[in-house]
């Protein structure tokens, strides 16, 4: 998996007709900025409102998912963000002029190519992973369904669907590498039952649907007079099948492909997370509903676990922001240089190091012979981490400085000795409002909390004549 994150080199437009609202449209993915993360966007509506592939937002779960925001709703996601998934994309804009991403031949792999043949490009950020800590298991009896995400230091996907069909029986699907997907899920396609579609157009969906981009799977003789309706339904001169399989006898392209379509549905469901994720995922007659009330189970696990720990710190990776890029940044020189490097940095939290050596000079005088960091230090060191999260949320850091404005409920935990090594975290506790931003700082040492307080500070242009207050 890639370590860093990941975008396009330059735009691509893909156009056709929604497999349920039946409507065509222009779909065009954008190369975003770092942290950007997955956004869809109606162009076709007043102000151009933007969706958030997010867990959050579904609102819909009739034989696809459906996200909505700020008045604006997306259908069928799932085959797009399963290619963007495959393909490692973290950071991407999705202008849509219509209510539906194009269904195309109903499986990924159009998208796929389209990306792959503008380019991918890496960034200088880390992927924000997250790593399931524990076995989480989801279960609906009703409809047998049973997933299961297993710790792992990869990302792994075992789908089994059993519809109990002389046609479509017992399939198993397995994706042991995210880079297989191109190759070996990408191009399965989307399928239903021939006894499903009546009850799919009464419902109003399927209005985009046709033979081209659809496996339509009979599994019981059907009469010459329904397979004329057939026809008319599929505006088909003449449709045909087996005594049992596929209408209009369309090959597939592998014997499992519906289970590995359904494999499919998973990765782009689940990418409603947010986040790239480290886990054996196991799924059991999984459908859009089941693996979204997952989903939903895994960003929830995600959110206790980020307010608990600590961002995971690997030293043999390479930092988000060296000690030249950070005082670049934060223009400070000797001897208030108190940050090493940036190892993690997202929207709302950065992480950042400090080695803590007996050459600092506040040693020569603070306890002699029993040296002890200075917790103003310490509250320096951990101000300065949280301007760099400030100043990530500006496109153009440069131009602006960081001020220290306030600081409450400052506890000093523990020492902080010669030798230690400190993590800070900085989180936004709200919203930036006027440039002025809150914080929660944390220090580490060893996984141990030594230092904690709530900090606000100021991010104002280097033109301007003052600093702006609450």
């Amino acid at each position: 998996m890639y370590l860093k994150q990941h975008t396009i080199k330059q735009p691509v437009t893909i156009s056709g007709v929604g497999l349920h609202t039946g409507v065509n449209a222009n779909m065009t993915f954008l190369p975003a900025v770092a942290n950007h993360g997955i956004k869809f966007q109606r162009i076709d509506l007043p102000d151009q409102p933007i969706v958030d592939a997010d867990v959050d937002n579904v609102v819909d779960l009739s034989r696809g998912t459906t996200i909505e925001q700020n008045g604006a709703r997306v259908n069928t996601v799932e085959h797009t963000l399963a290619a963007l998934v495959g393909l490692q994309i973290d950071n991407i804009l999705i202008q849509l002029d219509g209510p539906e991403p194009p269904i195309m031949d109903g499986s990924s792999i159009q998208f796929v190519e389209a990306l792959e043949g503008v380019g991918i490009e890496e960034q200088n950020a880390l992927r924000n992973f997250f790593e399931v800590p524990h076995s989480i298991f989801y279960r609906d009896s009703d409809r047998s369904v049973e997933i299961a995400a297993l710790p792992l230091d990869d990302y792994r996907v075992t789908v089994m669907v059993d519809y109990n069909s002389p046609v479509l029986g017992s399939q198993h699907a397995s994706l042991n590498h995210i880079d297989q997907f191109s190759k070996e899920i990408a191009s399965c396609r989307t399928f239903c039952f021939l006894h499903e579609l009546e009850m799919l157009q009464k419902q109003n969906l399927i209005k985009g649907g046709d033979l081209n981009n659809a496996i339509v799977i009979v599994d019981r003789v059907v009469e010459d007079n329904e397979l004329d309706h057939l026809a008319t339904l599929f505006n088909k001169t003449k449709v045909e099948v087996k005594k049992e399989g596929i209408l209009n006898n369309v090959e597939l392209r592998y014997k499992n492909e519906p289970a590995r379509h359904k494999l499919l549905d998973v990765i782009g469901d689940l990418a409603l997370v947010g986040r790239p994720i480290k886990a054996q995922i196991l799924a059991a007659r999984p459908g859009h509903a089941a693996n979204v009330a997952f989903a939903k189970k895994l960003k929830k696990l995600m959110k206790e676990t980020n307010k608990y720990q600590i961002p995971p710190y690997n030293p043999s990776q390479p930092p988000v922001m060296d000690v030249n890029q950070i005082y670049k940044a934060l223009p400070h020189t000797y001897p208030f240089k108190l940050v090493d490097k940036i190892y993690y940095l997202d929207e709302t939290v950065v992480a950042g190091i400090k080695n803590v050596t007996i050459n600092e000079p506040y040693f020569q005088g603070h306890f002699p012979g029993n040296p002890v960091m200075p917790g103003v230090m310490q509250v320096e060191a951990m101000v300065q981490t949280g301007g760099i999260l400030l100043l990530n949320t500006v496109p153009d850091p440069e131009n602006y400085w960081t001020y220290f404005l306030t600081i409450e409920n400052c506890r000093f935990r523990k020492m902080v000795l010669p030798g230690d090594t400190i993590i800070f975290k900085c989180e936004l506790i709200a919203p930036i409002k006027r440039g002025i931003a809150r914080m929660l700082g944390q220090a580490f040492v060893a996984g141990v909390l030594v230092t904690e307080a709530t900090m606000s500070a100021s991010i104002v242009r280097k033109d301007a004549s003052q600093i702006k207050t609450l």
